[in-house]
Order: structure tokens, then sequence, then C-alpha cells
């Protein structure tokens, strides 16, 4: 089944701001196809929308990209210490938690945990683990005061995002908050590490479309451009908002689909995310 022009630009949308906001895309992709009855986009829509997300991250931060890239470059290879290089080996590392959890539980959780009950449950609980850590967190460290210790620490929050409903932005935000750091320096990092993360899982999608048929390409282009332009925008009213709004509003809002979605299940929805 085709999916319509306005069926593309809701879904493209929906990515772009969901990708980057700590409120969980996988909780607000379901609504589309469970409340709309959507067509299943097939994943070379899913790629589309995601590379124009990941030009959104790479257009936006560029500047930063290229310091990191020249860092990175004199770390190897010049054995030249900065603070821009030792942050590129500390994405790295809050990188490889989630590429190795997905290979090892990537199949169970695609098959067990996509229902509505567990994207509610989820939606629900990390609200509360976000609100906690905005709250407790102390909000003084900047990201040139990241170490090994808490890259670590972001990184093992990461795979929980592999749990549909958790968000993959709001989960390694809550860890960097509780681990004392700025809110816009907590959200800095979790932008920088959708890179890693959006190119890996592109490319494992992309292994596995197969034999799938390919939506015409002026759909999928549609579709990417309108993913990347809503991120884009969504990045840079984040940073420029966050420390003055907080992570509160972002809290209600989880918590209210939260309760929206355990409603719609009640009424007796028993269908798979």
């Amino acid at each position: 089944m085709i999916m319509e022009t306005w069926q593309i630009v809701l879904l493209a949308v929906i990515q772009g701001l969901t990708e980057f906001l700590p409120i969980s895309s996988s909780a607000h992709l379901i609504l589309p196809a469970q409340l709309l009855e959507f067509p299943d986009q097939g994943l070379a829509f899913d790629i589309a929308v995601h590379l124009g997300s990941l030009a959104a991250v790479l257009i936006y931060f560029r500047s930063e990209l290229n310091e990191l890239a020249r860092a990175c470059i004199d770390s190897c290879f010049r054995r030249v210490r900065s603070p821009a290089g030792d942050l590129v080996w500390f994405l790295g590392l809050s990188t490889l938690p989630v590429c190795l959890a997905a290979l090892v539980v990537g199949p169970l959780v695609e098959t067990h945990l996509r229902s509505i009950g567990v994207i509610a449950f989820t939606t629900i609980v990390f609200a509360l683990a976000l609100a906690f850590a905005d709250k407790t967190g102390s909000r003084r460290r900047s990201l040139g005061e990241m170490s090994l210790g808490s890259a670590l620490v972001v990184g093992l929050a990461q795979v929980l995002a592999l749990i549909p409903g958790t968000s993959r932005s709001g989960i390694t935000m809550t860890a960097a908050l509780a681990l004392g750091f700025e809110r816009r320096e907590a959200a800095r990092y979790s932008f920088l590490l959708a890179i890693p993360v959006i190119l890996l899982s592109g490319g494992y999608k992309l292994l596995e479309v197969g034999g799938e048929p390919i939506p015409d390409w002026r759909d999928l282009a549609l579709g990417a451009v309108l993913s990347g332009i809503t991120a884009f925008l969504c990045i840079h009213f984040f940073l420029a908002l966050i420390n003055r709004v907080g992570m509160m509003p972002f809290v209600y809002y989880r918590l209210a689909l939260g309760v929206f979605l355990l409603l719609f299940l009640s009424n007796g929805v028993s269908v798979n995310a």
C-alpha cells in the first residue's frame, strides 16, 4: 500500500522532531499507524528520513565537527592531545555499548518489546527519570570535563534506548544531567552522539532492505528533506531554549502521552507497534 503525500509529510516531520527531543520517536510513530491506519512505510523510507536527520545534525555542528576531525587526526597520527581530541574518543566509547547490545539483544527487542504497553510504560518511567536527573543534577560540568567514566555511563544508559519508548536523546541527556552536566552541554553531547548511532543504525537497516520494494524516489527525497529541515530547527531551538525552560515541559508531555497510550490500550487494542 502506497503512502499518500500528507502521510509522508507527517511521518517525516515526526521523525525530525522526535529524533532529538527527549520524547521518544517510537511512541510517536506508533500513533499514526494505529490511530490513522497508516500503511507500513518500509525500511527504505525509514532510512531516508533518518538520513535527513543525520544531515541536519552534521550541518548544524559542521564547525565543531571540523574541529573534532582535525583533533582526531592530531591525536591518532601526531600524538597531540587536546580537549576536542578527547571528546572524539569519549563519543566513541559512549557508542560502543549500544552497538554490542544491539547485536546481542536487538532481535529479542524487535520480537517481544514493541508493544503499545511496553512503549507506554517506558515513556512514563523514563519521563520520571529525566525529571529526577534534571532536578537533582548539579548542572555545573561542561563537555571539557567529560571523563572516561562519564562517557561509559552515558553509553551504558544509551543501551536502554533499544527498548521502544525510552528515547535515545532522552536517556543520554538523563544520564549526563545525573552526572552533573549543564543542560545545554548534556544536549550537545546527546546530539553529537546521534551521528555514529544513526550512521550505524542506517547501515544495518540498509542490509535488511534486501528484496523489499523501493518507494518512488520522490517520496524518499521528500521525506528526507522534510525530516532534515524539521530536525535542524529542532536542534537550534532546543539548544537555544533548554537552559531557560528546563526539561520539565518534556517530562509533562511524556507523562501525558504515556497515559494516553495506556488508555488507548485499555480500549481493547492488542496490536504490536
